[in-house]
């Protein structure tokens, strides 16, 4: 995507993350709906498009709660936690088309208290790959199939548990400065991550992302407007890609090969920016390996290197990339990637406190989904500096 005129996020909202709401995810979709729409300065009923996510809460379930008047647009993007970014794409083209004039993005459930990870729908395409080839040898959870992937980098590449571990123990140092996120309070050292019980080998619990009650959204429109001084978040580029059988990572060639490989090319090329641009990146951080693997995908650092940058202190604080800043899906929560790009807006507005960075300008973000599918997004800021 490279749409005539500009796209911008111009509102962000979340709810608490938690482990157990004892709400409906629709009463979370609302209330983070209304924060955006506040954070944007718009009457909710202004809202004639959503981009919503499979086997959550739908449209119409949010225009009967919200008395929503219409809607121009909407879709359901379906590549798993690809998805927000992806979303952005859609989103971009409905509002500088003039399909639509503000188009929500939302992501709500209770992924704790209304169901664990393998008592939910499966989002992953050619179920009779999983039910009848892959879960009887056990093989039926996220961590059990990516940690395939994990290992067959460790086979080419090398990886140590100590690397691994800088990943998670870099997301919960953040998470320290982010009073919303589950583990505030929780710190994580390098001693506890290697003490840490085994999940799915080399994965422990704390190479696994969390699982979260709450609800995120974000607002675009287009157009860069006046606002009284405070910098707006433009959509500069998007893309998008799936990786070779994205239907299948048991018969994959290879199975390192991703689609975000494909979708920051057609990113960078768009922006007319590149890696070393980046002031910042929120990457897709289900599992640490993914960080590890997604910073070289996007060309971040050369294959084979980036264990090693991040254990060299790369993606923490003052290091040359700072990554997940809001603690991402391993140390704030996990509401499918939508909340790394209410991150990156907060960042190039210069609205996050204790986590902020200094001088913010671009802001690259990642998705990562079912078997590999993959988005990124590039997002600058436009007009008053942080």
């Amino acid at each position: 995507m490279r749409a005539d005129g500009d796209a911008v996020i111009a509102g962000v909202g979340e709810t608490d993350y938690s482990w157990a709401s004892r709400r409906t995810p629709t009463g979370l979709a609302v209330e983070a709906v209304l924060a955006a729409c506040r954070d944007a300065g718009i009457d909710p009923r202004d809202i004639d498009g959503i981009i919503s996510h499979p086997f959550a809460v739908s449209p119409e379930e949010l225009m009967s709660a919200m008395g929503l008047r219409r809607l121009n647009y909407n879709c359901v993007i379906h590549m798993g936690g690809a998805g927000a970014v992806a979303g952005l794409q859609h989103a971009a083209l409905a509002v500088t088309s003039g399909t639509a004039r503000n188009v929500l993005m939302f992501r709500a459930r209770n992924g704790v208290s209304d169901g664990r990870i393998h008592q939910r729908p499966s989002q992953q395409p050619a179920q009779h790959f999983r039910t009848q080839l892959e879960h009887p040898y056990g093989w039926n959870t996220p961590a059990q199939r990516y940690s395939m992937i994990c290992r067959r980098y460790m086979h080419e590449h090398g990886l140590s548990r100590e690397q691994l571990g800088s990943v998670a123990v870099s997301a919960n140092r953040y998470a320290q400065r982010n009073p919303r996120a589950q583990t505030y309070g929780r710190p994580l050292s390098l001693e506890k991550y290697l003490a840490g019980r085994v999940i799915a080998d080399p994965y422990t619990r704390y190479d696994c992302c969390l699982e979260t009650d709450g609800g995120c959204a974000i607002i675009v429109r287009a157009g860069v407007r006046d606002t009284g001084g405070r910098p707006q978040v433009r959509i500069l580029s998007v893309g998008e890609g799936r990786p070779e059988s994205p239907d299948d990572l048991t018969n994959r060639p290879d199975l390192l090969g991703i689609g975000l490989e494909h979708a920051a090319r057609i990113a960078w090329d768009r922006a007319s920016l590149g890696p070393e641009d980046m002031d910042a990146a929120m990457i897709y951080d289900c599992f640490t390996f993914e960080v590890i693997h997604q910073l070289e995908a996007a060309g971040f650092t050369p294959v084979g290197t980036a264990g090693r940058f991040c254990e060299q202190g790369g993606i923490d604080p003052g290091g040359r990339l700072p990554v997940n800043t809001h603690g991402g899906l391993l140390a704030e929560g996990h509401l499918s990637g939508l909340s790394h790009v209410i991150e990156a807006a907060r960042q190039l507005r210069g609205e996050c406190g204790d986590r902020q960075l200094d001088g913010v300008r671009h802001v690259a973000v990642t998705g990562w989904g079912d078997l590999g599918d993959g988005a990124l997004a590039v997002l600058d800021r436009v007009g008053a500096t942080s």
